[in-house]
């Protein structure tokens, strides 16, 4: 007798969503067709290539423009418009277009998907987030093609101002700019307020995430009648790139920022300062750092961007609760309150968990990174940092890692994306069993 296969709850389809899709990718990629060589890619270069651009990552082994024809660029933009808006958005997006009625198990699917609060208006969100997204990206390619087309040429440019404008609102840090030189990311164009400005702000709104999009939709600008969550990644996007980009200029003045003036060191170090936050564009070497910032830049992919968008790392909000909730132990206080409301505690323990599942899942693929092959302390740091914060900034490591080095990185841009406390809640059984609870005892802390 066969027996069934069993239901996936929200997060294990979400889980297995995203491993299908890589899949998928990785198969485009390795027709001849994919490459400039029209040669067959590798199956690991392929899957690490298919899985940084639908973890929105930008990690590469070869340089995209070199080593993929128009057609293996597509596959990668379509990965990472995929992956940056969820598989699930896209997949309501065709049920509507073709006037499908959306379940309740699809309506949970997307809730899980875009960090949704409720189910209640999950749908008009996804609308919402396909509007506002192909909003922007058309804006910020019409902009960007006012320089690319000029230095491209007509065909080339417009294709080149598409790609950078979705790669860029889905913070993946895939680019095109091999036409000029191999592996420069923006640097041909560091000092060009233009292309800088567009890119950053495509950023910023990329990473801002889908709840905040649609409670600014429905409140405009009135600040007070925001939801806790967007009150929070707002203001603290704010102070954290304002602090960054002040911090940049001071560590970099007498290195990566030596001969440009006081203007372009301030678009550099603007840049420097949001592109971590799991953008993965630079504008000046990162191998350059200094070691003040390369630690600050490590920081800030750590640190991330908003729940529920297109960007990773550990998230605003989550360190945003932790350092409040640490503020409130020490001064002896049991709530947390921010802008006028007060935090549940199970938020509280859900940004403890997270975190640190995030964090101890970092530590082990480093060390197996450091177990597996020789490299640099700070290289091999920053690489791991970079691939579970699904950033792509690198210090020129990634093209030279063995095999089963980049099968680490590979899992851990996937856990970067799909959430480390979702992946590890997804395969592990939930039981409850009502009305039992041990007796208390205390323990020694610290």
């Amino acid at each position: 007798m066969i027996r069934k296969l069993p239901k996936l709850n929200a997060l294990q389809t979400l889980a297995l969503g995203f491993v299908i899709i890589i899949m998928i990718g990785t198969m485009l990629l390795m027709l001849p067709i994919a490459s400039q060589n029209r040669e067959s890619l590798a199956f690991l270069d392929s899957l690490f290539t298919a899985t940084s651009a639908t973890c929105v990552t930008g990690l590469v082994v070869f340089d995209t423009y070199t080593q993929f024809s128009f057609f293996g660029q597509f596959v990668i933009l379509i990965l990472i418009q995929i992956g940056g808006l969820g598989f699930m958005t896209i997949a309501v997006l065709f049920s509507i277009i073709i006037g499908k009625r959306i379940g309740l198990k699809e309506r949970i699917n997307l809730m899980q998907s875009v960090n949704s609060p409720q189910v209640g208006g999950v749908v008009r969100l996804a609308r919402r987030i396909l509007i506002v997204t192909a909003i922007c990206e058309l804006v910020g390619a019409g902009l960007l093609s006012i320089r690319f087309i000029p230095e491209f040429g007509v065909g080339k440019g417009i294709w080149f101002s598409v790609f950078h404008a979705i790669s860029a609102f889905c913070n993946s840090g895939f680019d095109l700019m091999g036409t000029i030189a191999p592996n420069v990311s923006l640097m041909p164009f560091a000092t060009d307020p233009l292309v800088v400005i567009v890119i950053l702000f495509l950023i910023v709104i990329g990473g801002l995430g889908f709840i905040v999009w649609n409670d600014i939709a429905d409140h405009g600008l009135h600040f007070s009648n925001y939801r806790l969550h967007t009150k929070i990644l707002l203001v603290f996007t704010g102070i954290i790139i304002l602090t960054s980009t002040g911090l940049f200029l001071v560590f970099e003045r007498q290195h990566t920022l030596v001969g440009y003036n006081p203007g372009e060191q301030l678009l550099l170090s603007l840049f420097s300062a949001i592109t971590p936050r799991t953008a993965g564009f630079n504008t000046v070497q990162t191998v350059s750092l200094s070691e003040a910032g390369s630690g600050l830049t490590m920081l800030l992919m750590l640190i991330g961007a908003g729940p529920g968008s297109t960007a990773g790392g550990i998230k605003i909000t989550t360190l945003v609760v932790i350092f409040f909730s640490i503020v409130a132990h020490v001064r002896g206080k049991e709530d947390i309150n921010l802008f006028g409301r007060r935090l549940e505690d199970s938020i509280i323990r859900k940004s403890f968990s997270s975190a640190a599942m995030y964090l101890l899942m970092l530590l082990t693929g480093v060390m197996t990174l450091f177990a597996l092959q020789d490299v640099a302390f700070l290289d091999g740091l920053f690489e791991g940092i970079s691939a579970i914060g699904t950033v792509g900034l690198s210090r020129g490591i990634t093209a030279s890692l063995s095999n089963p080095s980049q099968v680490v990185m590979i899992l851990l841009m996937y856990v970067g994306r799909v959430g480390s406390l979702a992946v590890a809640m997804a395969f592990v059984e939930h039981k409850t069993v009502a009305g039992l609870r041990n007796p208390v005892e205390k323990i020694i802390i610290g």
